[in-house]
C-alpha cells in the first residue's frame, strides 16, 4: 500500500544528494509559494467533490462593507445588491507572522540524508521525502479537507470522479476529528453488512485512521472488486458490550444512484442521492413527473446525501425561487465572494411549500439546497441536524502526477449561517432509531408527510 516511487537515476555522493536534493526542494516551495498568487486571480470551475465539499467558478471583488445594527455588516457585491457579511475577518485571513526559519527544516533533512537507516532495508527516495514534507505542511493547517495528493491518491480522488469503483459503497466525512461514516449508500455491501450512518471508522485492515486524510482512507477502504476488508467500528449506543466491533466486508463494482421517486396515496416523494453532473436533467425529469402526477403535495428527500456539484444545487433551488434570490455565499480570504443567486425558474410560484427531509448524513451540496430553500420559506426541514460540511476546495495541480486539495473558502446560507460550523437544524426534528430502521418504519417521513397533508408548516 505504499506510495509509487520514481525509478532512481544513478549513484551520487552524499554531498551531491544534499545539493540536488536542496536545489529541488527550494524549486518546490517557489512551486507552491506561486499558488498564493494563483488563487487571488483565478478558480478552476466546479468540480465533483466527495463528502461535502464543493468548487466555486470565480470570485469577484466587493465594493465595499458597512457594519448594520446588529455587528455583522453588510457587503455590496459588484453588481450594487447588499448581502450579508457574516463571518470574522480575522478567522479567514491569516495574520502576518513573518518569514520561517527554514534553517531547522534543512538540518533535519540532511541528518536524515546522513545517518537514517531503514529499519526494514526500505528505500525511501528524496521524491517521496518531498512529497512527505507537503503533506506535513497541508497537514499542520488542520483541516481535514486540505491534503496533497502524491500519485497514487490523485489516481483515487480521479477514479471516484468517474462515478464507479470497487469499494464497499459507503460515504465517510470528518465530525469531531474522526473519520465517520455520514451514510452508507442503498443496496451497498456497507448497507448490507449494517454499517450504519454515524458510525466511527477506527481502523482499516489493522492501520489507524486517527492520523489519516480523508483520501488515504478511501484508498485503504477500496481495493479490487471481491477481495475482503476489514473495518474497525465505534457505535454511540449500540448494545453492550458498547465497546469497538469488527464487520469484514466484501468489496463490489459502486455505482452511486442518483434519483429515484416515489408516490403514497397524494404525497410525491422525490429521493436524491447525490448531486452529479447529470443531477440537473434527472431533478427536472423528477419534477415533471410530480407535475403530471396531479398533486400539490412533495417531500424532497435529501439524507445521506453527501452533496457534489454547486452548480446543480443551484439549478435545483432555481425551480422553487424567483430570481435573484440568494442561494448561498462563499467566504473566502477577501471576505464575501461569489454570490449564487436563483435563475428564477420558480414554476410553482411564490405560494408553494413543502417538505425537505435531512438527517446527519446531509451534507455540502444537500445542506446548501436545503438551507436555501428553507430560509426563504418555501421548506420545512424535518429530521436531524445535518451533518455541517461547508468549505470550497481547489485541486491545484503541483505537478503531472500530484495535486493540493485546498480550501479556500466556505459557504454560508442566506440567513448568514456558516454550514461548517455545525450545519443545519431541523424545523422539526424527528429522530430515527436502530429498532425503527429493523422493523421497516420510517417516523422521519411519516411525520413529513403528516405536515406536508395538513400544511402546517414549521417556524
Amino acid at each position: 500500500m505504499g506510495l509509487t516511487r520514481p525509478p532512481r537515476s544513478g549513484i551520487i555522493s552524499d554531498m551531491q544528494k544534499s545539493r540536488a536534493a536542496s536545489v529541488f526542494f527550494i524549486l518546490v516551495f517557489g512551486a507552491v509559494a506561486f499558488i498564493g498568487g494563483f488563487f487571488a486571480g483565478y478558480h478552476r470551475g466546479p468540480e465533483l467533490e466527495r463528502v461535502t465539499g464543493l468548487f466555486n467558478i470565480e470570485t469577484p471583488e466587493f465594493a465595499s462593507s458597512t457594519p448594520d445594527a446588529s455587528g455583522l455588516g453588510t457587503c455590496t457585491d459588484e453588481k450594487g445588491i447588499d448581502v450579508p457579511c457574516i463571518l470574522d475577518r480575522d478567522g479567514v485571513s491569516a495574520k502576518d507572522e513573518g518569514p520561517a526559519d527554514f534553517s531547522q527544516f534543512w538540518k533535519s533533512w540532511n541528518v536524515i540524508n546522513e545517518r537514517y537507516v531503514p529499519p526494514k532495508s526500505k528505500t525511501v527516495t528524496n521524491q517521496e521525502k518531498v512529497w512527505g514534507a507537503i503533506q506535513g505542511l497541508a497537514g499542520s493547517l488542520g483541516d481535514p479537507y486540505t491534503f496533497f495528493l502524491p500519485p497514487q491518491e490523485k489516481s483515487l480522488f480521479e477514479e471516484d470522479v468517474s462515478g464507479a469503483f470497487g469499494g464497499v459503497g459507503m460515504q465517510i466525512g470528518m465530525k469531531d476529528g474522526m473519520l465517520t461514516v455520514i451514510a452508507p449508500l442503498k443496496d451497498s455491501p456497507a448497507e448490507r453488512a449494517g454499517i450504519l450512518q454515524g458510525d466511527k471508522v477506527l481502523l482499516v485492515d489493522g492501520a489507524t485512521t486517527s492520523e489519516m486524510t480523508l483520501d488515504k482512507a478511501l484508498y485503504l477502504i477500496r481495493g479490487k472488486i471481491g477481495t475482503p476488508v476489514t473495518l474497525t467500528l465505534w457505535r454511540d449506543g449500540r448494545a453492550e458490550p458498547n465497546e469497538p466491533f469488527e464487520v469484514t466486508v466484501v468489496r463490489e463494482e459502486i455505482r452511486v444512484p442518483t434519483i429515484d421517486t416515489e408516490q403514497k396515496g397524494d404525497v410525491f416523494i422525490i429521493r436524491l442521492y447525490g448531486f452529479p453532473a447529470t443531477g440537473a436533467e434527472l431533478f427536472r425529469g423528477a419534477l415533471r413527473e410530480f407535475v403530471q402526477s396531479g398533486t400539490d403535495k412533495l417531500v424532497l428527500d435529501l439524507r445521506g446525501n453527501p452533496g457534489g456539484y454547486l452548480e446543480i444545487a443551484v439549478d435545483m433551488a432555481s425551480w422553487f425561487l424567483p430570481q435573484g434570490k440568494i442561494v448561498v455565499s462563499e467566504e473566502g480570504k477577501k471576505g464575501v465572494g461569489q454570490v449564487y443567486r436563483s435563475r428564477g425558474y420558480n414554476v410553482f410560484g411564490d405560494k408553494f411549500h413543502f417538505v425537505i427531509l435531512v438527517d446527519g448524513g446531509s451534507a455540502s451540496a444537500a445542506e446548501i439546497l436545503a438551507g436555501a430553500l428553507a430560509q426563504h420559506g418555501v421548506a420545512t426541514l424535518v429530521g436531524q441536524k445535518t451533518f455541517g460540511k461547508g468549505s470550497v476546495q481547489e485541486l491545484v495541480p503541483i505537478s503531472d502526477t500530484a495535486s493540493l486539495k485546498l480550501t479556500i473558502a466556505r459557504w454560508v446560507t442566506p440567513d448568514g449561517t456558516n454550514l461548517s460550523e455545525g450545519g443545519l437544524d431541523p424545523d422539526v426534528p424527528v429522530e430515527i432509531t436502530k429498532e425503527d430502521v429493523e422493523k421497516g418504519e420510517d417516523p422521519q417521513l411519516e411525520k413529513a408527510i403528516e405536515i406536508v397533508r395538513k400544511g402546517e408548516w414549521g417556524d
